[in-house]
Protein backbone atom coordinates (compact mmCIF):
# COMPACT_ATOMS: atom_id res chain seq x y z
CA UNK A 1 0.00 0.00 0.00
CA UNK A 2 1.50 3.17 -0.96
CA UNK A 3 2.29 5.91 1.64
CA UNK A 4 2.38 9.53 1.60
CA UNK A 5 5.05 12.05 2.58
CA UNK A 6 6.04 15.78 2.52
CA UNK A 7 9.12 16.96 1.40
CA UNK A 8 10.63 20.01 1.98
CA UNK A 9 12.98 22.07 -0.09
CA UNK A 10 13.86 26.27 0.11
CA UNK A 11 13.18 27.05 -3.64
CA UNK A 12 16.06 29.59 -3.74
CA UNK A 13 18.05 26.27 -3.30
CA UNK A 14 16.39 23.67 -5.70
CA UNK A 15 12.38 24.60 -6.65
CA UNK A 16 9.34 22.92 -8.59
CA UNK A 17 10.49 24.24 -11.42
CA UNK A 18 13.87 22.91 -11.48
CA UNK A 19 12.69 19.66 -10.52
CA UNK A 20 10.35 19.60 -13.61
CA UNK A 21 13.44 21.40 -15.39
CA UNK A 22 15.53 17.89 -14.70
CA UNK A 23 12.65 15.67 -15.01
CA UNK A 24 13.83 13.50 -11.90
CA UNK A 25 15.77 14.50 -8.95
CA UNK A 26 17.68 13.58 -6.22
CA UNK A 27 16.17 14.45 -2.43
CA UNK A 28 19.57 14.56 -0.56
CA UNK A 29 20.99 16.62 2.06
CA UNK A 30 18.91 15.61 5.00
CA UNK A 31 20.55 15.72 8.07
CA UNK A 32 17.64 14.83 10.66
CA UNK A 33 17.44 11.64 11.75
CA UNK A 34 13.33 11.24 12.16
CA UNK A 35 13.55 12.71 8.46
CA UNK A 36 16.22 9.94 7.31
CA UNK A 37 13.99 7.36 8.58
CA UNK A 38 11.33 9.23 6.77
CA UNK A 39 13.49 8.77 3.59
CA UNK A 40 14.27 5.62 4.33
CA UNK A 41 10.60 3.93 4.32
CA UNK A 42 9.72 5.36 1.20
CA UNK A 43 9.44 2.93 -1.83
CA UNK A 44 9.15 3.39 -5.26
CA UNK A 45 5.21 4.71 -6.32
CA UNK A 46 4.41 6.41 -2.96
CA UNK A 47 3.25 10.03 -3.58
CA UNK A 48 4.49 13.13 -1.80
CA UNK A 49 3.67 16.62 -1.57
CA UNK A 50 6.58 19.49 -2.71
CA UNK A 51 6.51 22.20 -0.46
CA UNK A 52 8.54 24.99 -1.03
CA UNK A 53 10.17 26.00 2.41
CA UNK A 54 11.42 29.64 3.90
CA UNK A 55 10.33 31.49 0.79
CA UNK A 56 6.18 31.20 0.08
CA UNK A 57 5.90 28.26 2.53
CA UNK A 58 3.59 26.57 0.50
CA UNK A 59 2.84 22.98 -1.00
CA UNK A 60 3.04 23.54 -4.92
CA UNK A 61 2.90 20.24 -6.36
CA UNK A 62 2.75 16.54 -6.36
CA UNK A 63 6.45 13.93 -7.07
CA UNK A 64 6.45 10.36 -6.74
CA UNK A 65 9.16 8.34 -5.98
CA UNK A 66 11.25 6.80 -8.53
CA UNK A 67 13.94 5.61 -6.69
CA UNK A 68 14.20 4.31 -3.21
CA UNK A 69 16.74 3.22 -0.45
CA UNK A 70 19.62 5.27 -2.20
CA UNK A 71 22.66 6.56 -0.10
CA UNK A 72 22.93 10.14 0.33
CA UNK A 73 25.26 11.32 -2.85
CA UNK A 74 26.63 14.89 -0.72
CA UNK A 75 27.27 11.99 2.08
CA UNK A 76 31.09 11.30 1.96
CA UNK A 77 30.44 8.62 5.41
CA UNK A 78 27.45 6.70 3.67
CA UNK A 79 24.80 7.36 6.66
CA UNK A 80 22.46 9.31 5.55
CA UNK A 81 19.68 8.51 2.76
CA UNK A 82 18.16 9.36 -0.30
CA UNK A 83 15.67 8.84 -2.90
CA UNK A 84 14.75 10.17 -6.60
CA UNK A 85 11.71 11.71 -7.34
CA UNK A 86 9.71 12.66 -10.77
CA UNK A 87 7.63 15.87 -10.77
CA UNK A 88 3.52 14.24 -10.78
CA UNK A 89 2.03 17.74 -11.59
CA UNK A 90 1.26 21.02 -10.12
CA UNK A 91 -1.42 21.69 -8.29
CA UNK A 92 -4.19 23.78 -9.10
CA UNK A 93 -3.61 26.09 -6.43
CA UNK A 94 -0.78 26.17 -3.86
CA UNK A 95 -1.73 25.23 -0.11
CA UNK A 96 -0.44 27.85 2.01
CA UNK A 97 1.04 26.69 6.16
CA UNK A 98 -1.06 28.98 6.91
CA UNK A 99 -4.25 27.07 5.57
CA UNK A 100 -2.60 23.95 6.80
CA UNK A 101 -2.59 25.45 10.32
CA UNK A 102 -6.19 26.90 10.19
CA UNK A 103 -7.56 23.21 9.18
CA UNK A 104 -8.50 21.55 12.31
CA UNK A 105 -8.55 18.55 10.70
CA UNK A 106 -4.57 19.10 9.59
CA UNK A 107 -3.39 20.08 13.15
CA UNK A 108 -2.16 17.03 14.39
CA UNK A 109 0.23 16.72 10.71
CA UNK A 110 3.70 16.64 11.52
CA UNK A 111 4.16 19.46 9.28
CA UNK A 112 2.58 21.21 11.91
CA UNK A 113 3.55 19.26 15.06
CA UNK A 114 6.88 19.09 13.73
CA UNK A 115 7.46 22.44 12.04
CA UNK A 116 11.25 21.34 11.22
CA UNK A 117 11.07 18.21 9.78
CA UNK A 118 12.26 18.20 6.54
CA UNK A 119 10.69 15.03 5.53
CA UNK A 120 7.26 13.92 7.00
CA UNK A 121 4.58 11.43 6.79
CA UNK A 122 1.25 12.15 5.97
CA UNK A 123 -1.82 9.85 6.87
CA UNK A 124 -3.92 9.09 3.57
CA UNK A 125 -7.14 11.47 5.26
CA UNK A 126 -4.98 14.31 5.41
CA UNK A 127 -3.11 13.98 2.26
CA UNK A 128 -6.75 13.89 0.59
CA UNK A 129 -7.62 16.54 2.47
CA UNK A 130 -4.72 18.88 1.38
CA UNK A 131 -5.32 17.51 -1.95
CA UNK A 132 -9.23 18.96 -2.20
CA UNK A 133 -7.57 22.20 -0.44
CA UNK A 134 -5.64 22.76 -3.83
CA UNK A 135 -8.78 22.49 -5.68
CA UNK A 136 -10.96 24.67 -3.76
Amino acid sequence: MARYWLMKSEPDAYSWDDLVAEGEGTWDGVRNHRAKNNLAAMEVGDRAFFYHSNIGKEIVGIVEISVAGITDPTDPEGKWAAVKVKPVEKLPNPVTLKQIKSEPTLEETELVRLSRLSVAELRPDEWEKILSMASA
